[in-house]
């Protein structure tokens, strides 16, 4: 009896690095694109626009993949949006457990410092991990975590149409307090801005996380304890 309850707890230890080991996107994920309407869609990870210059591993397409569930709620915070004269733009949605990797590995070389101006002036880049803006796993490898940002919609013009983003204070992926939602040195417009995403995505069924006003999680997430590897392709 002990021996199979070993085994049972070996088979649950294991079911997630199973999920890992994927090479093709499984049928509970779809392109988030298909599902809501008008999504912009920049995913920066694909290309050089990021914090670490260079395309992540596992981007092979700047695609938007997500569980069907966290698409659909997405689907209505576009609509609800929508009724504002605003709309959604997505930097980054499934995260390959590959790019998390990557990151992990940029993180560790102290020369790397390329974008240090740009995304982490004022951090020491040796303390990224031990201030969180760095892990060994990340939520987005569980597809239903999703960093986006505002935009407004041209006037007049149709569903996938949309002016340039509003302004949220700091840029994306921008690692310091000043990101934090609750931040109150960036200015007033900024701060309506962050309480408008956030009281839209929490709206939606999505958890807002207190040190990045882009991350949101959907709290019915259908593989909380899952890291998926497949690429984005």
């Amino acid at each position: 009896m002990r021996a199979i309850a070993g085994l049972v707890s070996a088979l649950v230890l294991l079911a997630p690095l199973r999920a890992l080991a994927q090479r093709t996107m499984p049928a509970e994920f779809v392109d988030a694109a298909t599902v809501v309407e008008g999504l912009a869609v920049d995913m920066r990870y694909f290309g050089t626009d990021n914090f670490v210059g260079a395309r992540i591993d596992g981007y092979e397409a700047p695609r938007c993949l997500l569980v069907r569930r966290a698409a659909a709620a997405l689907a209505a915070v576009q609509r609800d949006l929508a009724r504002l004269g605003f709309g959604l733009k997505v930097f980054d949605c499934y995260r390959p457990g590959r790019a998390v990797a990557h990151f992990v590995r940029w993180a560790r070389d102290a020369t790397d410092v390329a974008r240090k101006a740009d995304y982490y002036p004022d951090i020491d880049k040796r303390d990224l991990f031990r201030l969180g803006y760095i892990a060994e796993r990340s939520g987005h490898s569980r597809g239903a975590t999703v960093d986006l940002t505002l935009v407004r919609r041209q006037a007049g013009q149709g569903t996938g149409d949309v002016a340039g983003e509003v302004d949220m204070g700091t840029p994306f992926d921008f690692f310091s307090p000043k990101s934090w939602p609750a931040d109150k040195h960036v200015s007033e417009e900024a701060q309506r801005n962050r309480a408008l995403l956030a009281a839209a995505m929490t709206r939606g069924g999505f958890r807002p996380y207190d040190k990045e006003w882009w991350h949101f999680t959907l709290a019915n997430e259908p593989f909380p304890h899952t890291y998926f590897d497949f690429p984005v392709r």
